[in-house]
């Protein structure tokens, strides 16, 4: 799946200027900017302040609240000026998406604290997108981007939102500025970027949506595979991932990592959960790893990480795992995270919620309380 990050950037940078430019003898500072509380000029400073941080912040892989760039625009700077200063904003983050490799994470506070070059490409986007249609509603333009670039903030940017039947009234919706037939209003939203989980030798990365789709149908999910990845399963738990998004019911911290080694970037395999935590507080988690990564414990470094932060939670109570009788290795890795073999009572309550049993495979637990 190839990046297009630094292209959509420019894409939205350009379709913004050319609509506002249309307007920059209007009086900017003197209307407010859509439902903002910023005028349409504080609305331009602000869209052209985000590209330069973002750049700034990725540039220098920052990894705090740490702003190395700002923008403060003088009261005798024109708007035409603005929007130059918009477009060189959208220069700096464009090059620093297309130099930085695609695995460098920099901070950025929704909701896990950091990015990478593609989430702050859709951060990007998403504020250009956005404030240029606020601004083109205060002042009476016609604005509306093209339909992959919204597309491209929502399964990127709101993973836990339904697509709608359009994507630019759903990301209107999304984040409070139109409606949505059936759809409660909006009143309080954020960007969301995905999770990430280091640990000594990998770094759990949860999968997006758009990486997912991607996946499913035969490609790399913008990941370096091992030469022998990514597993089947990882390709079918991408398409659960998929079909539960489309239907709304994704939870994107209890979807589908990809476990990416550290020392040279490659990914060597899955782990996810099979769904959020049930009615019981319990929640199955699966894994594979690419046949030539195996024998090293990587499964089982990541899965302990995986169940350390699953189980701090509130919603989590138990994790379970499936495996087969005749696979003694995914035994032993789930003995190593500290898995304990399932009683015949657990077994059997599982077996019964499933509404069926599944032969030949052994249920593992792992609780809080472990």
């Amino acid at each position: 799946m190839a990046n297009r990050g630094a292209e959509q950037v420019e894409e939205a940078v350009a379709g913004a200027v050319a609509v506002l430019r249309s307007a920059v003898e209007r009086d900017w500072g003197g209307v407010r900017a859509g439902r903002c509380e910023w005028s349409c000029r504080e609305t331009a400073q602000h869209i052209a302040q985000d590209l330069i941080v973002y750049a700034g912040r990725l540039a220098g892989r920052v990894q705090d609240t740490y702003r190395p760039f700002d923008v403060v625009v003088d009261d005798s700077t024109d708007n035409a000026r603005v929007l130059q200063l918009i477009e060189a904003g959208g220069v700096l983050l464009t090059a620093t998406i297309r130099v930085t490799p695609p695995r460098a994470r920099a901070y950025h506070p929704r909701p896990y604290y950091s990015a990478n070059p593609e989430g702050f490409a859709a951060l990007a986007v998403g504020e250009v997108l956005l404030h240029t249609r606020d601004i083109a509603e205060g002042l009476g333009l016609s604005y509306e981007p093209p339909a992959e670039l919204a597309e491209s903030v929502l399964t990127r940017m709101f993973p836990h939102i339904q697509p709608g039947p359009e994507h630019w009234p759903t990301l209107l919706w999304a984040t409070g500025r139109g409606e949505l037939p059936g759809r409660a209003p909006v009143t309080e939203w954020d960007w969301y970027n995905n999770l990430v989980l280091p640990t000594d030798r990998l770094t759990l990365e949860g999968l997006t949506p758009a990486a997912a789709a991607d996946l499913r149908l035969g490609g790399d999910g913008g990941y370096d595979w091992v030469a022998d990845g990514p597993y089947d399963g990882t390709r079918e738990a991408a398409g659960m991932l998929v079909k539960a998004y489309e239907a709304g019911v994704h939870r994107p911290e209890w979807g589908v990592f990809v476990l990416v080694r550290r020392e040279d970037g490659k990914a060597v395999g899955g782990m996810g959960f099979h769904g959020a935590p049930d009615e019981e507080g319990r929640a199955e988690v699966g894994y594979d790893i690419a046949a030539s990564a195996r024998g090293q414990g990587y499964a089982t470094e990541a899965l302990r990480a995986l169940s350390e932060w699953a189980l701090a939670r509130d919603d989590l109570k138990s994790l379970v795992a499936t495996i087969d009788h005749d696979n003694p290795a995914s035994q032993r890795v789930v003995a190593r995270a500290g898995f304990r073999r399932a009683t015949v009572e657990e077994e059997r309550t599982v077996n019964e919620e499933r509404d069926a049993v599944e032969q030949g495979l052994r249920l593992y637990v792992l609780t809080r309380e472990a």
